[in-house]
């Protein structure tokens, strides 16, 4: 028994290898295209300033590209220009005050002290304050450059364009991000709905927990695609190689606030089918309602990358809401059983809503009460 134990734990060791190795190759790749643009804005920002202006160490052009575009999730132009914004602060206001009182121990101090206040009082955002903040301790700390003191506050504003220009001109494909995490959010709430069907089809009360933890998460998927979408929006509005994106993003945007709105109805509905369970009851219909809308939510999440799976979904969601009578679709089962159809009521909303009907349309089309 003990060998047999040990050759599976060898076997979990070798699996979680592999798929640790696969994670961190998938992480490199999906950052080739990002690395490609730091890579590019660095080399235009340095030749720029190093051979146009005559600038012999333009290192705050080079830092000022790499700290702008970076690897964030939000690539959005407005948080390059904030990035920018922060980072000319810091720099002009150490300049200033370099000036005025030298550079030394006690002047960083001040430095620090000054451009931070000032950042905070500019913005909300605390990446705002510590890029000034990193900045200008650099050009308190580094010697002063050939050409006079805001030669390197020329850098910066090189370095800021270079960013926002190749935010433009050569985006990343933030469609794809945005892809990624919709198609993340919709697999949760595809395993979930299995794990809610497990429990009512065999009264499984593990299966039904394990749903209501799943969907529990899924707020973490909503905020990663609102996110990524939102930056993909903003970048294929300037950036006229991404602009016959916009269709398609303004597609998901109907999605993610249909399932947005579904994840949280899902939630509740999961949380009284663990109870109802715990006390024995559970019904046939139940499985065949949560079913349709497990198949529902399924093409939802392929209408990501495929839009003609939106047209399917609209359908049988026309079919269903207007069946959605506790009385009809449940009779005589006791009220704890036929609440869950007037729970569905508000779900096939927020799900009409991601295929494109506006509230008021998507509850006309249920059943008066």
């Amino acid at each position: 028994m003990s060998g047999r134990g040990d050759a599976l734990r060898r076997f979990e060791r070798r699996l979680n290898l592999r798929l640790s190795v696969k994670a961190i190759a998938r992480r490199a790749v999906n950052s080739i295209p990002a690395a490609l643009q730091i890579v590019l804005g660095v080399v235009l920002s340095y030749s720029f300033a190093h051979f146009v202006l005559g600038h012999a160490t333009p290192f705050i052009a080079v830092t000022v590209v790499i700290s702008t575009l970076g690897f964030a999730r939000d690539a959005r132009p407005r948080k390059v220009i904030e990035s920018t914004l922060g980072i000319l602060i810091g720099i002009v206001l150490s300049e200033l005050i370099r000036l005025v009182i030298g550079a030394g121990v006690w002047q960083l101090a001040v430095v620090l002290l000054v451009t931070i206040l000032v950042a905070r009082a500019l913005s909300a955002n605390p990446a705002f304050a510590l890029a000034a903040a990193t900045q200008s301790a650099l050009v308190i700390i580094l010697p002063s450059p050939v050409g006079g003191p805001f030669t390197r506050s020329l850098d910066g504003l090189v370095g800021g364009v270079v960013a926002l220009l190749l935010t433009a001109l050569i985006p990343r494909d933030t469609r794809r991000i945005a892809n990624r995490d919709g198609l993340a959010l919709a697999s949760t709430l595809s395993q979930s709905m299995a794990s809610l069907l497990e429990g009512l089809t065999e009264s499984n009360l593990p299966a039904a927990s394990l749903a209501f933890e799943r969907l529990r998460r899924t707020q973490a998927l909503v905020d990663n695609w609102t996110t990524s979408l939102d930056s993909a929006l903003a970048v294929a509005r300037i950036a006229p190689l991404l602009r016959r994106q916009l269709p398609d993003l303004r597609r998901q945007q109907a999605l993610l606030e249909g399932f947005d709105l579904a994840s949280r109805h899902l939630r509740v509905i999961a949380r009284r089918i663990y109870f109802l369970l715990k006390e024995g009851g559970g019904r046939a219909e139940l499985v065949d309602l949560f079913s349709e809308i497990a198949a529902i939510i399924d093409l939802l999440g392929a209408a990501i990358e495929d839009a003609s799976k939106l047209t399917e979904a609209a359908a049988t969601l026309r079919e269903l809401a207007p069946r959605l009578d506790p009385e009809k679709f449940m009779p005589n089962a006791p009220v704890t059983e036929s609440v869950f159809v007037l729970l569905c009521r508000p779900l096939v909303v927020d799900l009409l809503i991601a295929t494109g009907y506006t509230i008021d349309d998507a509850r006309g089309l249920l059943p008066a009460l």
